[in-house]
């Protein structure tokens, strides 16, 4: 089930906020657990108990790393935990990629391949997984105290609004939300309403038009596509990647606003940056920080030498890659990142410092997506040759209502650079009591969006989220 989805938007939902509502506030997060459980149900019946099965465990494991007295013992539990999640991780994401590769060696020695089929992803693993982890290693650090209870446990991780695409949270920003007792204003409501609502359009409306139009470009011949029409395919999706995640954060942000919830924002205005350091802040936040926080500082971050340094940037880089998916194209787009971020380091820093960097970073960041996209090579290669070649014809294969989605996406991109449209997009529930002309406009924009958004998508065929299968 997605959130851009009839059975989501007209009967999940409803159904779920009533019960929720009417629910006394203490017994609410057994509302939330079991809505949640259905909800990862919905699209993953045999993985919801390989979620629970392992969530029980990492729940023991904690406490016994709580109990402990010997540094010996917390991190024996703490190597038990990270073996089984990061075990279940590789099994089910990575093991098919490395036997793949690992028979092409084999093919050369003329020996006899390892026979292995595909392995069925649960969706949002490597979410989940990040999460658990988070818990352990802060517990073990004696940075915070364990949950009180399992069932609170198994509501952090399981929460609807962000179990399967993000944002990943960090277990001390959810922690004492769920074991505290939450007060939902009716300006948190409506707050979180207009700002799903926002995301839902963002999805709809614009990652799905342009979607539907960069797949059916990528189905040319490449004999059809000559330089313009290709650097159209690579913004295109560089649009469609940004509105489908950010928007799916919009609504995952406004789900947890109308439960009570203060998720933290995972985008802002990233193609504003004016270097790929600073891209990397204001893009998939939650991800960035979680590889600052638990593997970028303990690799030593820039304590060391310059050296050292700059290895840890690739470390991180080419592991952020390899997260988001078992295949060489994202272990070179992660490579192609930390050339990046070194060389700013290196030499590039004054430069851009000096100069106007937006395009820079935007037509670097474009470049890099289409390794992104496309699991073949052989696919980016051809893309690259044809952007890079500047041979153009007459005939394109794109058509002007596209154009106008792709400047629509353009226009709302770049808007964080015209300061006072970018301070009127910041969630600020105080306005909605002080401003009213401003909440009687969002409240009928909204309104409008969502009825526009429902008319399309009764007529969408084409309705993917990107980041589900990561």
């Amino acid at each position: 089930m997605v959130f851009s989805s009839t059975p989501f938007l007209f009967y999940f939902l409803p159904l779920f906020l009533i019960c929720y509502y009417l629910t006394p506030s203490k017994f609410r997060n057994y509302t939330l657990l079991l809505g949640s459980i259905a909800f990862y149900s919905w699209g993953g019946p045999v993985f919801i108990f390989v979620i629970l099965l392992t969530t029980a465990l990492d729940f023991i494991l904690v406490k016994q790393i709580e109990k402990s007295d010997s540094a010996k013992r917390k991190k024996l539990f703490l190597c038990i935990s990270l073996f089984v999640n990061l075990g279940l991780l590789f099994t089910f994401k990575y093991l098919f990629f490395f036997i793949t590769n690992l028979n092409h060696l084999l093919g050369w020695t003329n020996a006899d391949p390892i026979r292995i089929s595909p392995i069925a992803l649960p969706i949002g693993i490597s979410f989940f997984t990040f999460e658990s982890l988070t818990y352990v290693i802060d517990v073990y650090r004696g940075d915070y105290k364990s949950l009180s209870s399992f069932k609170n446990y198994l509501t952090y991780i399981l929460m609807f609004p962000k179990l399967i695409a993000g944002p990943i949270i960090p277990y001390n920003k959810m922690g004492w939300q769920i074991e505290g007792e939450r007060i939902i204003t009716p300006e948190m409501r409506l707050a979180g309403f207009m700002r799903f609502i926002f995301g839902l359009a963002k999805k709809i409306l614009i990652a799905n038009l342009l979607g539907e139009t960069v797949t059916n470009l990528y189905k040319l011949a490449p004999a059809d596509i000559d330089t313009l029409t290709a650097w159209v395919m690579a913004v295109g999706y560089t649009m469609q990647l940004y509105f489908d995640f950010s928007g799916y954060s919009d609504m995952a942000i406004g789900l947890g606003e109308m439960m009570g919830f203060k998720i933290p924002e995972n985008f802002n205005f990233p193609y504003i940056s004016k270097s790929i350091t600073e891209f990397w802040r204001r893009w998939h936040i939650s991800l960035g920080n979680w590889m600052r926080n638990y593997l970028y500082i303990p690799l030593g971050g820039n304590k060391g030498s310059i050296f050292r340094t700059y290895f840890n940037l690739w470390i991180v880089f080419l592991i952020s890659g390899f997260w988001h998916g078992a295949g060489w194209n994202f272990i070179f787009w992660g490579a192609y990142h930390g050339f990046f971020l070194v060389c700013e380091r290196l030499f590039l820093k004054n430069f851009l410092q000096k100069n106007s960097a937006v395009m820079y970073t935007f037509i670097v960041t474009t470049v890099g997506w289409v390794l992104f996209r496309n699991t073949s090579l052989h696919v980016s290669a051809m893309m690259y040759k044809k952007m890079f070649s500047f041979q153009f014809s007459q005939q394109h294969a794109f058509d002007h209502r596209f154009i106008a989605v792709l400047c629509i996406a353009l226009f709302f991109a770049f808007s964080g650079l015209i300061k006072p449209f970018y301070n009127a997009t910041q969630n600020d529930e105080q306005l909605f009591i002080q401003n009213k002309i401003r909440l009687y406009s969002l409240y009928a924009a909204s309104l409008i969006l969502f009825i526009v958004s429902a008319s399309y998508l009764s007529g969408q065929n084409f309705n993917p989220f990107i980041y589900f299968r990561f």
